[in-house]
């Protein structure tokens, strides 16, 4: 995943990624994890960007309003259609939910610019949009996976985090549990049934235990679900040894630039008028 070109929609835009409501959970919240985008670009003014702008916007605007929305816009016999959703973390509240998604489809803008197709995963929320019709369509791909450096071969740790994966393993949608000193949470996107949902986080269990073995904490995303564990004091932070976290901080720099250019360009005009 790479930077091909920048595109920033609105001032507004860049002023809402620099500067989100910051409530509750939120710093948490917006810490990057990974971003996808299609190769394939679609040109300005065209049919699928003037279907898309609305469905970007809807996101924003519902996020307000509930934890988990899909939306389309546009004929599909067009072939310029443009299929969206977000979902946020269920343990945020509204103004955490509504900062998160914000400032991920701002991210969006900037590190996938004018691609067909493209998600964003921050810790709290997760915005995808696509030119082709993915909602409600079952996908276990695996699409992030990450481990910490630190382990243990303590059998005890091992027990604890075995009963919380089983636990984990039977939630449905959202669920949270703990044993001794080691936590977890998975969740499932809002469009899968209780039975996808179940196979999509057995799976997600699944690479936890097997690729991630003795680490001490780890996360895998799938297409449509994602878990996570982790002993106390060792959760994961977004920042640490991951290569694809380059890209967050990126973004951070690339932003803090058009603001400030943003800001100089407002000072000059306000010098010209003065003058």
């Amino acid at each position: 995943m790479f930077l091909n070109k920048l595109h920033i929609s609105s001032l507004l835009l860049v002023l809402t990624v620099l500067c989100p409501r910051t409530t509750g959970q939120l710093p948490k919240a917006a810490s990057f994890i990974y971003a996808g985008c299609s190769p394939s670009k679609y040109d300005p003014n065209s049919p699928f960007q003037n279907n898309l702008t609305p469905v970007l916007t809807s996101i924003v605007s519902g996020a307000s309003q509930a934890s988990y929305s899909s939306y389309k816009s546009g004929d599909d016999s067009s072939g310029a259609a443009a299929y969206g959703l977000y979902q946020c973390r269920n343990d945020l509240n509204a103004g955490d939910c509504s900062a998160c998604v914000q400032s991920a489809v701002g991210q969006l803008n900037l590190v996938c610019a004018a691609s067909f197709a493209a998600s964003l995963q921050l810790d709290g929320c997760f915005v995808r949009y696509s030119n082709e019709d993915f909602l409600g369509k079952p996908d276990t791909t695996m699409v992030y996976r990450k481990c910490s450096t630190s382990t243990s071969n303590d059998g005890e740790f091992f027990r604890r985090r075995d009963d919380v994966l089983a636990d984990l393993q039977t939630g449905v949608s959202f669920r949270v549990s703990s044993s001794g000193t080691v936590q977890g949470y998975v969740q499932c996107l809002g469009d899968l049934s209780a039975a996808d949902c179940s196979a999509c986080l057995a799976q997600a269990v699944g690479q936890l235990k097997n690729a991630c073995g003795s680490a001490l904490a780890a996360d895998v995303y799938l297409a449509q679900c994602f878990a996570r564990y982790w002993a106390s004091g060792h959760y994961l932070p977004s920042s640490a040894d991951n290569s694809e976290d380059d890209i967050g901080r990126t973004v951070a720099i690339i932003v803090g630039i058009l603001a400030g250019l943003a800001l100089i360009v407002v000072f000059l005009s306000f010098l010209r008028k003065t003058c």
